[in-house]
């Protein structure tokens, strides 16, 4: 019997059934999904609670018998059954499927298992499952859903982004800050509750608590090269440094920035609107109208040269070696920042295409 998370909260207001399967690796929506599954229990009379976790060796006939070791006086229980591995085994197939068919009213059981693939679910423990209660797949939200996902969340608890497609660029940020974990967009709702009151909320704000839990100033060094600050980008790279942040992880991050700079200054070059190539490559907030300063007057090839530059880098932190640059990824990652500022530095000054009109550092590393 498949039923999607969302639909949960409703089949538990019609009453309870005796067995729960939850299967799937969204750990946010599994944990959601089965504190429901026990508080509604614990509010029907189930105080009695067993958990047993399949292991090696596990006692599949002491699992068997507790669920059956009820006296007339006895509470009713609740049973959870975890399998982390998915895998039963044969002695656990045959159990389950027992389990399944000698269910008791006074007995509500909770089966937690991984994402399963293919052949495990045509397997006959699993069809037992599957016939005996509601089965819940909790799966990943996909990018594209995910801001559905927020808006609603964030309905939960009495806030809202602006209507239109301001707010929707606020949720494709917020979007952006969370993809592929869960866990972090729900702690990022908590914070906006507690931050800010019930109602609608700005982009600014939303920017301003998701950015918070950045590391270390990573994710802004790339505002600090885009507006040209040459010493406060330098003195964030020797900051992560000391904090002993990962040379990989802010190679990344810079480089996005350049390949997002390229990307609409190709656009531009190609025709588009800079708001629509802005709106494109996902660009908006503070880097918005930083973009919006350094494009106009910052030549396409310029732009590839970064890229090209990133790239170097890119092999330099992985432990390969150039020989135009040094060797150590942090001094490589200096020499690229100070490349970037000065060509977002050099914005407002009309650039032809020339070797001579681009900036010092470019030409040298030409």
């Amino acid at each position: 019997m498949q039923l999607r998370p969302e639909q949960l909260e409703q089949r538990l207001q019609r009453g309870l059934d005796t067995l729960y399967t939850i299967h799937g690796d969204e750990p946010l929506l599994a944990q959601e999904a089965g504190d429901a599954i026990r508080a509604a229990a614990r509010a029907a009379g189930f105080v009695e609670r067993q958990v047993f976790t399949v292991g090696q060796h596990f006692d599949w006939s002491g699992l068997l018998g507790a669920s059956q070791a009820l006296s007339l006086f006895a509470d009713r229980q609740l049973i959870e059954i975890r399998i982390p591995n998915g895998k039963p085994g044969k002695e656990g197939s045959d159990a389950l499927q027992r389990y399944c068919q000698q269910l008791s009213p006074e007995v509500l059981t909770l089966v937690t298992l991984p994402k399963l693939d293919f052949q495990q679910q045509k397997s006959a423990w699993f069809a037992a499952l599957d016939g005996a209660g509601p089965m819940l797949k909790v799966e990943p939200v996909e990018r594209k859903a995910l801001p559905a996902w927020l808006a609603q969340r964030l309905g939960r608890q009495g806030q809202r982004v602006a209507s239109g497609e301001a707010g929707q660029q606020t949720l494709a940020f917020f979007a952006d800050r969370v993809e592929g974990n869960l866990l972090a967009a729900h702690q990022e709702l908590q914070k906006l509750a507690l931050l800010y009151p019930p109602g609608e909320l700005s982009f600014e704000q939303v920017e301003a608590a998701v950015l918070d839990v950045a590391r270390y100033d990573v994710f802004k060094l790339g505002e600090a090269v885009l507006a040209g600050q040459v010493a406060r980008a330098l003195r964030m790279l020797d900051g992560l440094r000391a904090e002993g942040e990962a040379p990989v992880l802010v190679h990344w991050t810079l480089a996005e920035d350049l390949r997002g700079l390229a990307r609409v200054r190709a656009a531009v070059d190609d025709g588009k609107p800079l708001p629509l190539a802005l709106r494109e490559a996902r660009v908006w907030g503070t880097k918005e109208k930083l973009y919006e300063r350094v494009v106009p007057t910052l030549a396409g090839h310029q732009a590839q040269h970064l890229v090209q530059a990133a790239s170097t880098v890119d092999g330099i932190v992985k432990g390969l070696r150039h020989p135009d640059w040094p060797a150590e990824p942090w001094d490589a990652l200096r020499r690229l920042v100070l490349m970037a500022v000065e060509a977002a530095a050099a914005a407002g000054t009309p650039t032809r295409g020339t070797r001579a009109s681009m900036p010092r550092a470019l030409a040298l590393h030409a």
